[in-house]
């Protein structure tokens, strides 16, 4: 077995994707890959784009190798990686969905657009700057270590999406656990960023289901906007944090911090 074949098989494991530039800068040329997929050692998806023969590549292969190979900001985000984080309190409703967040508008390939089996979706709009790695976590996912969003990060992707592409009541029933939250780093994420109904949404909540770590949490320094906002149609106004809620989580006489 030559080298450059020994290498190639130390290096990834059945089922991984191989992009042709990433063989290129490790001196495996097209010519060489071609021969590799003649002799079984590799299957050519596309252009550019090989998967280790032994296994059928999925979601996780397709992540693994633009967050590696491409060194692509892309990481799993909001519901998915509360999913595998083990704080939801059940799996996803569609389970052929992937959340991700992109950072510095990243463009994804199209072979990763279009990869099958699976519904990419980007959280968009979360009104954030760059964040420092603290806001990750790294999670072994069917053999392979990707990095995602962490607990914290992610619940705010979570509640940037609602009502649009998560209903109010599915993220309560998930935030209801989410009692061991790192109250710092809610703090400096809500201080960072500019999404106003995003963050009284995540205080509301801490404040309905009355999480020990919202004490520790200096409001003041958070800017909540001003005026109402509008999360659910036909909602009661929650005076405190100036938005519509469901009926049933307007109670009166709760105690709102």
């Amino acid at each position: 077995m030559s080298s450059k074949l020994n290498w190639l098989l130390q290096n990834t494991s059945p089922g991984s994707l191989v992009l042709q530039s990433w063989l290129t800068r490790n001196d495996i040329s097209p010519s060489l890959a071609f021969k590799y997929a003649q002799n079984g050692w590799l299957n050519k998806l596309r252009a550019g784009v090989y998967a280790r023969a032994g296994r059928e590549p999925d979601w996780s292969d397709a992540l693994e190798c633009l967050q590696n190979q491409l060194a692509a900001p892309v990481y799993l985000a909001g519901l998915t990686s509360l999913s595998w984080q083990g704080r939801s309190h059940y799996l996803q409703l569609n389970q052929s969905q992937c959340w991700l967040s992109a950072e510095n508008k990243t463009l994804l390939p199209k072979w990763f657009k279009e990869f099958p089996d699976v519904d990419w979706r980007v959280v968009s709009g979360l009104k954030l700057p760059q964040l420092d790695e603290k806001y990750r976590t790294e999670l072994e996912i069917k053999g392979k270590k990707l990095t995602a969003s962490g607990p914290e990060l992610a619940t705010y992707e979570l509640l940037s999406a609602v009502p649009q592409d998560i209903s109010f009541e599915h993220a309560a029933e998930l935030f209801q656990g989410l009692v061991n939250l790192n109250p710092r780093k809610i703090e400096s994420l809500l201080v960072l960023s500019q999404a106003v109904q995003t963050k009284r949404l995540y205080l509301f909540f801490a404040s309905f289901y009355e999480h020990a770590w919202l004490k520790r949490i200096d409001i003041s320094k958070i800017d909540l906007g001003s005026g109402n906002r509008q999360i659910v149609a036909n909602g009661k106004l929650n005076t405190q944090y100036q938005i519509t809620v469901p009926e049933n989580f307007n109670l009166k006489g709760r105690n709102y911090g």
